[in-house]
């Protein structure tokens, strides 16, 4: 007898045509729902310009909506009205290079945030961890200490930014070896780099008199309150320069997230990577720190919120983490100069207070609910 003629449901059974259906696999709970890069684009933009609005409008000096769209659009030739003197002086010499320069720091200070935490491969690694902040500190508080005013009211702001750019050079110079830098050498000299900054800052204090005490205690908590149009041409540049470029590494940052190895099997140079990104970050956080002081928080949580809600993507999180970023500063200056009128409260204080419980309560979610960082 053969296999044909073996009767039905007796010996081997018979291949089926077809393979049965398979029940389709349940959804991850951790992958974020499709759609959710351009529902938080969609949402931060509109948050962004209601927030200008805002912004524009209160103050000391109330100014309505139609006063501010009316003045804008009578300046570019579109119609609308000029206000009175004074409202014309608090709108155009106060309150837009104040909102401008929150839109580039807090970009700025989102961007590199990404750009950090995608090159180290770390979500808690941040701009300050390889001394961008405290170099920026050391330069700008060395000058007030000991008077320095050789480029008049830009003396305070070139000084941080250079030693801002001088000490990540340093660190990744002194992390390199045969030709090639490793991340965790890169943490650690940025820690050593970073007390030795502060021990030369408490040196600075020391021999400070109470005037420039108080300018360096100012400086260090961080405010946009001395925001002036020449701030923000100064700023314009390095962040136009540092924001443009980001972008174009999005693809490299996910193959690099893939670890260094595979990274170079897939033909990323890693180590040109790594040195071109640090000087995009220093560009970046060094312009952003000497205008505006030290400002923590932005650069470490606006990405985290982000990869939680988007995905680590870095097509998305690159952009998303700049208005992010501009949000989150610009809301925290218009809360820091009305909260407390007539009174201003430090911008970098008030954006900590807020943003390090909130950073603690997501580090708590996301560790019962998914184990870790995913």
């Amino acid at each position: 007898m053969t296999t044909t003629d073996r009767p039905a449901g007796t010996g081997r059974a018979a291949r089926p045509t077809h393979p049965p259906t398979q029940p389709a696999p349940p959804s991850d709970p951790r992958r974020p729902p499709r759609g959710a890069a351009w529902l938080l684009t969609a949402g931060l933009a509109t948050a962004l310009v209601l927030l200008v609005l805002a912004s524009a409008r209160l103050g000391a000096y109330d100014l309505s909506t139609g006063d501010v769209l009316g003045s804008v659009l009578h300046r570019i030739g579109l119609g609308g009205g000029e206000l009175d003197r004074v409202g014309e002086s608090v709108l155009w010499n106060v309150r837009l290079p104040r909102i401008v320069l929150a839109l580039l720091v807090g970009a700025s200070l989102g961007c590199a945030g990404a750009l950090m935490q995608g090159v180290f491969g770390n979500p808690l690694a941040e701009p300050g961890v390889i001394g961008i902040s405290s170099g920026a500190a050391v330069g700008a508080v060395g000058c007030i200490s000991l008077g320095l005013n050789f480029l008049g009211t830009w003396t305070v702001p070139a000084a941080a930014f250079v030693a801002g750019l001088a000490t990540v050079l340093l660190v990744y110079g002194l992390s390199r070896s045969d030709g090639r830098s490793e991340v965790v050498t890169l943490i650690l000299t940025g820690i050593a780099v970073n007390a030795f900054a502060g021990a030369l800052i408490g040196l600075f204090i020391f021999f400070a008199d109470t005037a420039a005490l108080n300018q360096i205690t100012f400086w260090q908590l961080g405010s946009l309150a001395q925001a002036t149009w020449p701030k923000v041409l100064a700023v314009l540049p390095c962040a136009v320069a540092g924001l443009a470029l980001a972008p174009s590494y999005a693809r490299k940052l996910d193959l690099l997230a893939l670890g260094e190895r595979p990274a170079r099997h897939l033909g990323v140079d890693v180590e040109r990577l790594r040195m071109v990104l640090v000087l995009v970050i220093a560009l970046l956080t060094a312009a952003a720190v000497s205008v505006s002081g030290i400002i923590g928080f932005v650069g470490l949580v606006v990405p985290h919120l982000l990869r939680m809600a988007a995905g680590p993507g870095h097509r998305f999180l690159i952009g998303g983490s700049a208005l992010g970023g501009a949000v989150v500063l610009l809301a925290g200056d218009l809360a820091a100069r009305t909260v407390a009128e007539p009174a201003e409260l430090p911008l970098g204080v008030l954006t900590a207070l807020f943003g390090s419980p909130f950073f603690f309560w997501l580090l708590r979610r996301t560790r019962r609910k998914q184990g870790g960082w995913a």
